[in-house]
């Protein structure tokens, strides 16, 4: 039976509020937000009120998507690295010590990279 704690329904929701944010129905919706709230533009007299309700909103609405996206994102991020690392351990040509090197310091990941360049004189 899965685990029930805060951080699990958290990324329980998470990943289906990415899920459904990412489909063309929820940018419908969303055009169709605020195609109604610049129609209405007139019926408020384009108030400081009207303005806001659109300002607060988006606002609230993104603040909040930045840590639903991350959280899908770390959660990808991670399981891709297991995946690879996986395949690096089973394959005899691999070399091992790239196994987690998503956890190096970028210089070294530069090092690592800068290995496998072939010789600027086309002789490689």
């Amino acid at each position: 039976m899965p685990q029930r704690t805060p951080a699990h329904r958290f990324d329980r929701f998470a990943a289906a509020a990415a899920r459904t944010s990412g489909h063309a129905i929820a940018f419908t919706v969303a055009l169709c937000i605020v195609v109604t709230w610049a129609v209405s533009g007139p019926l408020f007299h384009f108030s400081d009120t009207w303005q806001l309700v659109i300002n607060t909103g988006t606002t609230v609405l993104t603040f909040l998507m930045v840590f639903l996206i991350q959280n899908t994102l770390n959660r990808d991020s991670i399981a891709l690295h297991l995946k690879l690392d996986e395949l690096i351990r089973v394959t005899e040509q691999a070399r091992n010590t790239l196994i987690g090197s998503e956890r190096l310091p970028v210089r070294e990941l530069e090092d690592l990279e800068d290995l496998d360049l072939p010789p600027e004189d086309g002789t490689g």
